[in-house]
This record gives structure tokens, C-alpha cells and sequence, in this order.
């Protein structure tokens, strides 16, 4: 269907050269001699462009601008204005105008600019599914579990969209503090704006206040150029600091002044810049012990945890086990191109009789993995590889000795045993590992492992 466009001018002589010639160009034209013709017609028509004259008889093109601008923000308006009126197409750009154009009119200008426009449109359609699809997920009819320690944080998710506060979350290694963290981004007013995650422990110190903060070019070796932080590119949306617990009394100090000043340096750079992002902190760490002991900053501790959320471990909610085991193999099985699979009441009995010390990260790894090595549509318990540290520390120490192995044997042993059982492929490795294809591709080098096209198949 071709884009519809209406083009407003009470100059019968150009309203309808430009009518024939949208009309020539392929595209659905309404024309209309004044702007009340115009807004009498709207509604009918659902122009995705305006093309309008400024001055006419009656309500003038900056009038008609405004009242669209109100009515239908997402119709955009290209004005028509003499060279005498460039003052006049100033005022209708900074009214919200896509652009202006100049009499005489030009027939390959006129195209360039509609077809920009057209473009433009285009691309903002497909970033606003690019959003929904990226907020879907995190809507709060699709959060799983109805544990009541559930409900009342989807309760405080829902009070979120109002506010702006800072927000702490709390819990375990693996219990889904950044997937709350999106839930509130994304169900906020502001869900069209960015959600930035940083791990706060993934860099050293000077690389992650300018991973943040940025930094100005000759900040330090190696920066040849200014580059934005994570805090200006965020925006008025959301960023994550995971991990915010373990973070240096030198980078709490810096992050305290984020907090009440919405304002940073960056790296090197002698003028402030302001941030309007949402903070969202989070932590599996005892923050009043680290304040205790004077390693935790109390007054960030206090700036922080405005609202506070803590995320209950997965043994403390064992009913929301099975919906949520069913709602991660769904998951894998898209992941992996499966098709449809399904828990058999035997497999669901087993995942709902184990403690998780991993939480929900460490339950999605290991139905992935059962996922990715079956060879049906039904995991049954066999299928389950239901290992966990503990159980495996209890073996450890109940095995006869054995000599001693280093970090680095260990870690090949491991990466090996998870590429066997992915069949050698690198990309549900590194989903079961935790970690990037990079990262792999590093220890595999290290480590002098060759995974060839032949022995992945």
C-alpha cells in the first residue's frame, strides 16, 4: 500500500501541479484549498504527509502545524514557504516541521524531500517494534510466578512507572535482578528511551568510570578521540549497575555525586555533563556488613536504596518451579529451532525437589542443556543433568585423593566437557558457560583446543 499524502495550498495552479505529481510518483493524494478543508478531511484520509503552504486565506500552514502536532503528532508536516519567509519556515521547524520548502517550487527537490521523509517514518516504525519486541518480555503479565513475595514486587514494579526513584535490588547469584531491572524500565513512561546494563565488576576501575562516565580525548593512552559514557547514552531511560556492591570507595564517591547532582565529569574533561537516566543499582552482596566494615559508603547506601526490592531465591518459592521451568523450555526450544517441547510430570517433580544454589540462572542452563542433547520432544528426568556445586563438592569429598589440579587444568576440563556435550557447537557452549563468543574463542587459544567444522558435526 502506497504512503497517503495530502497536500494543502490554496493556489489552484500548485496544489495541483503537486497533486498530479505525487499522483504520477505513485503515491495516494488528497488535496485541500484551505487548512479547515484539511482538518475536515483528516480523519478520513490518514495522510502519513502533510504538504502544506504557509500563507492561505483563513487559518494559516503554522496554525494548521499546531493543531496536528496536538491531533497527530505522528503525521508529519513538510511547509511551503517564499524565499522572502525564511524566518516563517524557522518558526515552522522549531513547531515541529519535518522541513521546508522554497518557492519556486523544484519537482526533484520536492521528491527528495518526501521520499526522506518517507524513510524516516520507515525507520522510526521499525525502532518503536524493535521496542516492543525488546519490552515484551518484560511486561508484567508475562513475568513467571505467583509466589506471593512475587506478586508484591510485581506490585512494586506497577507503583514504578510513576516515579523516577532510584531503585536497589537484592538477592541471590542468578535470581533475576536485571530481568526485575528491565521490568521496570520497560513498564515506565519512559520504555522508549534506552536501558544501558553495566556490570560493575566485568572492568577495572579506570576502564569502567569511563565506560559511564566516558572520557575527552588525551584522557589517558589510548584515547585518540572524545567518547560518550554509558550515562549520557542512556539518555532519559534506565542504566543497570550490576555487581554496584563490590565497586571502590574512590568510583562510590563518583557515582554519590551522579545521584545528587545528576551531573559528571567524564574522563579528562574539565565541564560537567548532566544525566536525567533512571539509576538502577543491584547487589548480592551484604551492604550493611560493607558499610559496617567501611567499605560501602553509607551515604550512597542511603542514595540508593530510595526503593528497595529483594528478589527471594528459587528454594524459597518452590511453587513457582514448575510454571517457571515450563516458561524456560519454551524458551530453549525457540532458541535452539526445537519446535514444541514439554517436561514430563517426572522431570518436573525432579527440578521441583532441588535447591538451585545457581537460582533461576542455573535451572535455565540445565534445561538448556537437556534441550540442546535430546533428541525428542518430551525431557523426561534422565534428561536432566541435575549436578549441582554442592552435590559436587560432596563427591569431591568423597572421592579418594587424587593429585591436586591447577585453575587452568580445571578450566579445560570443563570447557571440554560442555563442548562435547553441545556437539561441538561454540554458540550453545558459550549459552551454557555464561559467557561471549570472544571469551571462548580466548580460553579455546589458551587452552590450544581446536574445534574444526568436521569434529562439530
Amino acid at each position: 500500500m502506497s504512503p497517503r499524502l495530502m497536500v494543502v495550498d490554496d493556489d489552484q495552479s500548485i496544489r495541483e501541479t503537486l497533486e498530479n505529481h505525487f499522483r504520477d510518483s505513485g503515491h495516494d493524494v488528497t488535496a485541500a484549498r484551505s487548512a479547515e478543508e484539511a482538518l475536515s478531511k483528516i480523519a478520513a484520509v490518514d495522510p502519513s504527509l502533510i504538504v502544506t503552504d504557509v500563507r492561505m486565506g483563513g487559518m494559516d500552514g503554522l496554525a494548521l502545524l499546531a493543531k496536528l502536532r496536538e491531533a497527530r503528532p505522528d503525521t508529519d508536516v513538510i511547509v511551503i514557504t517564499a524565499f522572502e519567509d525564511m524566518r516563517t519556515a524557522i518558526e515552522a521547524m522549531k513547531a515541529g516541521a519535518f522541513d521546508y520548502l522554497v518557492k519556486p517550487l523544484d519537482l526533484d527537490q520536492i521528491d527528495l524531500t518526501v521520499e526522506r521523509c518517507l524513510r524516516d517514518q520507515r525507520s522510526r516504525r521499525r525502532l518503536a517494534q524493535y521496542a516492543h519486541e525488546a519490552a515484551e518480555p518484560y511486561a508484567l503479565s508475562q513475568l513467571v510466578g505467583r509466589d506471593p513475595k512475587m506478586i508484591a514486587i510485581y506490585k512494586m514494579i506497577g507503583t514504578l512507572t510513576r516515579s523516577r526513584a532510584p531503585v536497589l535490588i537484592r538477592g541471590e547469584t542468578g535470581t533475576g535482578k536485571e530481568v526485575i531491572a528491565r521490568a521496570i524500565h520497560f513498564n515506565s513512561g519512559n520504555a522508549d528511551e534506552p536501558f544501558v546494563a553495566v556490570n560493575c565488576t566485568a572492568l577495572p576501575e579506570q576502564l569502567l568510570e569511563s565506560e559511564l562516565f566516558g572520557h575527552v580525548r588525551g584522557a589517558f593512552t589510548g584515547a585518540t578521540g572524545d567518547r560518550k559514557g554509558r550515562f549520557e547514552l542512556a539518555g532519559q531511560g534506565t542504566i543497570f549497575l550490576d555487581e554496584s556492591g563490590d565497586t571502590s570507595p574512590a568510583f562510590q564517591a563518583k557515582l554519590l555525586r551522579v545521584l545528587q547532582e545528576r551531573e559528571f565529569y567524564p574522563l579528562g574533561g574539565e565541564r560537567p555533563r548532566r544525566t536525567e537516566a533512571r539509576v538502577v543499582a543491584a547487589t548480592h552482596r551484604d551492604l550493611e556488613t560493607l558499610v559496617a566494615a567501611g567499605q560501602f559508603r553509607e551515604d550512597l547506601y542511603f542514595r540508593l536504596r530510595v526503593v528497595e526490592i529483594t528478589v527471594p531465591p528459587l528454594r524459597e518459592r518452590r511453587g513457582d518451579i514448575a510454571p517457571l521451568a515450563r516458561h524456560l523450555m519454551a524458551k530453549a526450544a525457540r532458541e535452539l529451532h526445537r519446535g514444541q517441547m514439554r517436561l514430563a510430570p517426572d522431570a518436573v517433580a525432579t527440578l521441583e525437589s532441588l535447591d538451585w544454589p545457581g537460582n533461576v540462572r542455573e535451572l535455565e542452563n540445565a534445561l538448556l542443556r537437556a534441550a540442546a542433547l535430546s533428541t525428542g520432544s518430551t525431557i523426561a528426568a534422565a534428561d536432566l543433568s541435575t549436578r549441582t556445586p554442592s552435590a559436587d563438592a560432596k563427591s569431591v569429598a568423597n572421592a579418594p585423593e587424587r593429585p591436586a589440579q591447577t585453575l587452568d587444568d580445571l578450566e579445560r576440563a570443563h570447557v571440554e566437557r560442555v563442548l562435547r556435550e553441545t556437539g561441538w557447537n561454540k554458540r550453545q557452549t558459550c549459552r551454557l558457560l555464561g559467557i561471549s563468543r570472544p571469551r571462548l574463542d580466548r580460553i579455546l587459544e589458551r587452552h590450544g583446543i581446536v574445534v574444526t567444522e568436521r569434529r562439530a558435526t
